[in-house]
């Protein structure tokens, strides 16, 4: 699909279709609209940068990295950084929103770079054969995996943990520590994310011991990830009960929020609640009290996501499914009862 294809389809010259894409003001609203969704149907992406036009492919992998405020990417992505080099690469790097499409970033960043190949750093777990089309190099999506999608899975390669099982294991240490009520807050529980895996595993791990999850330990954020979310979730669920003894969140930076919350309520951690979570960032360890975690290993994800991309750019056929193992990083912040 060409720019002639779009202007051709919506019976607009190219120059037209060329100042609605350059966000020109001189166009009519309706013939705007009418190539924009020309250009959506299409999966259009077009090449915004004429000095690549005319370059040939490059050496360069492509990072496009979703949330900007994630701290344990930044440790993944200082691994991934120097794997590059090692490898031979250099790296090119682009942040995007969490509510942004990381694929069409990725697209149009493969196309103005003349990448050699992708790493998505954070992503959807949901994608579909159809929306990667718009991507032609060899990808590896590094901390997630394509769990609640269609893609086949020698289409693409992935490193990243078992989130489920890692959920499990915690809060299998919180019911080994004599906790048996056991609150949770989560951006969601149906959202076909990182979320949803975590508490199924949160839920399984309560009901292989017997405990029924009850849904007033439960706090759902509506799809926040940020802090001020978390904290604002466990100051709903401290107001509705504080029938519990420990809590589950579902990273280092949520657990910090959580702690937060609590003492701004009266509730002191570990005596009153007992607060677990999963990612094992260096800040979280001063942490008051020091956040007992899951760790998930950020250097060996990024070396190995870059290790499985240079197969892949030799061998056309490579592809991996990676699950790395975390462990417990016992802080100060859970008590056995």
């Amino acid at each position: 699909m060409t720019i002639k294809d779009i202007a051709r389809n919506c019976g607009v010259s190219v120059s037209t279709v060329s100042r609605v894409l350059n966000h020109h003001p001189d166009v009519s609203q309706e013939v705007r609209q009418k190539v924009l969704d020309e250009v959506e149907r299409c999966s259009y992406v077009p090449n915004n940068s004429a000095r690549d036009l005319v370059r040939t492919r490059s050496d360069a992998i492509g990072v496009v990295v979703r949330g900007t405020g994630n701290l344990f990417f930044s440790a993944v992505l200082k691994a991934i950084s120097t794997e590059i080099e090692r490898c031979g690469y250099t790296m090119v790097l682009h942040y995007i929103d969490t509510d942004a499409d990381e694929v069409k970033a990725g697209a149009v960043l493969e196309r103005e770079k003349k990448l050699r190949g992708l790493i998505f750093l954070g992503g959807r777990f949901d994608y579909r054969p159809t929306e990667l089309t718009t991507v032609t190099v060899p990808y590896v999506c590094c901390s997630f995996t394509n769990c609640f999608g269609s893609l086949e899975e020698q289409a693409y390669s992935s490193v990243s943990i078992d989130d489920y099982q890692t959920a499990f294991r915690a809060v299998e240490e919180l019911i080994r520590r004599g906790h048996r009520s056991i609150a949770a807050v989560l951006p969601g529980t149906g959202d076909r994310s990182i979320s949803e895996l975590r508490y199924r595993g949160f839920c399984a791990a309560l009901e292989n011991n017997g405990i029924q999850p009850n849904p007033e330990l439960l706090e759902e954020t509506g799809g926040g990830f940020e802090m001020a979310d978390i904290y604002q979730g466990v100051c709903r669920l401290i107001e509705r009960t504080k029938d519990f003894t420990a809590l589950f969140t579902l990273s280092d930076t949520a657990g910090m929020a959580a702690i937060k919350a609590l003492e701004d309520h009266g509730l002191h951690v570990p005596e009153d609640v007992s607060v677990i979570a999963i990612d094992g960032l260096a800040v979280s360890e001063y942490a008051i009290p020091t956040l007992t975690t899951m760790v998930q290993p950020a250097e060996e994800m990024g070396k190995e996501t870059v290790r499985i991309l240079a197969n892949m750019l030799r061998d056309p056929a490579y592809f991996r499914h990676k699950l790395l193992e975390t462990k417990l990083r016992e802080g100060a912040s859970v008590r056995s009862i």
